[in-house]
């Protein structure tokens, strides 16, 4: 067979190949306002940088007359590319060739990409959209799955590893994208969950619906599972270009700089006045931390999930840091589990992708109830401790108000080596708050006053000019400066600075044991 005629065999292959499950299958998809695996691929990467590998690959099932239905590429597309001129890595389940069901050639694709990412020390984007294990395969496609979980945990911390959900993701497929380091969402057409609506009902008698159980909305505000709820197909790729502009390609690698015209030494009168005096006064931290960030640009992870703590990326002088704020403006910024979980390993993650930490506290501590004792708020908020403790990246501490009781410690105090730790004059650094203080600390004198109430009054003044200052902790070096609110940003931009060739590291262990 000459050159020509062995290149028209190959073309038509890849053309079958990229086929998948035929024009109908494909038309059907459109129809339903759906993107197939190799569009959305096209439409995540630099214009022109795919490259897909195994495209001919073929399941080798014959069983159940599997033998005459063997596709080319075998449910997903797999290769590299580019996302802003840097590698990455990608793998797209086909729902059109058997539902994007995983066998074991298929499984063994994304495994071979997987292997390749780690090897490149370039991040890995996963795009899901498959009715789970291919059932006529057996136990073959359950070990494929495991040996994909494998390489997830193999990979974590070394390469950054992103998941879309982008259609149905059930059973024992969740746990691959529940182990990689952010999971995106599409509205109205994604969900998740280990058991469907079915067996819940055969089980539990409870009715409920896809949506409702595993949906992206209710991942992204219940369960926490999700870190973002994208619009549709479009603004998942989006997002995940966006996200990955914030974090290094692997974990040997400093986070990627972006030139910026806004000025380290900016200054804004306006943060002299965002902290109400008001100590009971909620206000959103968000505007604090938007305000001091380059081009006042905070792009925020988990946003609808324990909004009592904020999470997200930003840039200070160009150089990406992250960003772990109370929030005053719902449940007063007390920490409670699920802000514990969220923060901790978010925290994690930044210190795995050398992301410098800042932290805003403003934090009257810890939520009380039996729902939290007994749901374990003493361990989830161990996590906390914990991963603020461990981390080793620069750290670096603003407590604009309130900083009670261990929450203070919690919140990357001094004493769990954050680097450079500053206050606003508005800080109140305490043990508890002055009324709550006062109510033990003088029990029996109010008990015995003439006018309790007066003294009481009395008893909260003088322990709040004593404690709800900066200023003890400041004596005791607990603090290395009480700012100015108005000079947040040079102030943050130079700790930066003199931190960027920050060199610690934590006793050689094989690893700790995070109290989960």
């Amino acid at each position: 067979m000459s050159i020509g005629k062995k290149l028209e065999e190959v073309k038509r292959r890849e053309d079958l190949a990229e086929q998948g499950g035929g024009k109908d299958r494909i038309k059907r998809r459109h129809e339903a306002g759906k993107l197939t695996a190799r569009e959305r691929i096209i439409l995540l990467l630099d214009d022109g940088t795919f490259q897909e590998t195994d495209k001919f690959v073929v399941h080798q099932n014959h069983d159940f007359g599997m033998e005459k239905k063997q596709i080319y590429g075998d449910g997903v597309v797999t290769g590299y590319g580019a996302i802003n001129g840097r590698s990455v890595f990608v793998f797209a389940q086909d729902f059109t060739v058997f539902g994007g069901s995983l066998s074991g050639a298929n499984a063994a694709k994304i495994c071979k990409i997987m292997d390749l990412a780690m090897k490149a020390g370039a991040p890995l984007i996963g795009l899901n959209d498959s009715g789970g294990a291919r059932i006529q395969e057996g136990v073959a496609s359950l070990a494929g799955y495991a040996d994909i979980f494998l390489r997830n945990v193999l990979a974590s911390g070394v390469i950054p590893q992103i998941s879309a959900i982008i259609g149905p993701c059930a059973g024992g497929a969740v746990y691959s994208p529940a182990i990689t380091d952010f999971i995106i969402m599409t509205k109205g057409i994604s969900n998740m969950f280990i058991t469907g609506p079915d067996v819940i009902k055969a089980v539990t008698h409870e009715d409920v619906t896809m949506e409702e159980l595993g949906g992206a909305e209710t991942h992204n505000t219940l369960s926490g599972v999700a870190h973002f709820a994208a619009e549709n197909e479009e603004h998942t790729l989006a997002l995940i270009r966006e996200l990955l502009a914030f974090i290094p390609d692997n974990n040997m690698e400093d986070p990627p700089e972006k030139a910026t015209s806004d000025p380290p030494d900016r200054i804004n009168d306006e943060l002299n006045f965002m902290v109400p005096d008001d100590p009971n006064q909620p206000y959103d931290i968000r505007h604090i931390i938007k305000e001091v960030l380059d081009d006042n640009y905070f792009f925020e992870v988990q946003e609808h999930f324990a909004r009592n703590i904020v999470i997200g990326f930003g840039r200070l002088g160009g150089k990406p840091v992250s960003i772990i704020a109370n929030q005053p403006d719902h449940l007063a910024g007390v920490l409670d589990i699920d802000s514990s979980d969220k923060g901790a390993r978010f925290i994690r993650f930044c210190d795995a992708f050398n992301l410098p930490l800042i932290t805003l506290e403003d934090v009257p501590g810890f939520l009380p109830g039996v729902a939290q004792e007994h749901g374990g708020i003493i361990r989830h908020g161990a996590k906390l401790l914990y991963a603020y403790a461990e981390a080793t990246v620069p750290k670096i501490t603003l407590i604009t108000r309130k900083a009670y009781g261990g929450a203070y410690c919690v919140m990357a105090s001094k004493h769990i080596r954050a680097d450079i730790n500053y206050a606003y004059p508005t800080a109140e650094i305490a043990v508890m708050g002055p009324e709550g203080a006062v109510n033990i600390v003088y029990k029996r004198e109010l008990e015995k006053a003439e006018d309790p109430q007066s003294l009481n009054q009395e008893k909260v003044e003088e322990f709040r000019q004593k404690f709800a200052n900066p200023f003890v902790a400041c004596e005791k070096g607990y603090l290395d400066e009480i700012i100015e609110p108005k000079y947040t940003r040079p102030k943050l931009i130079a700790a930066l600075k003199m931190l960027e060739n920050k060199r610690d590291q934590n006793p050689p262990k094989k690893h700790g044991n995070i109290p989960l």
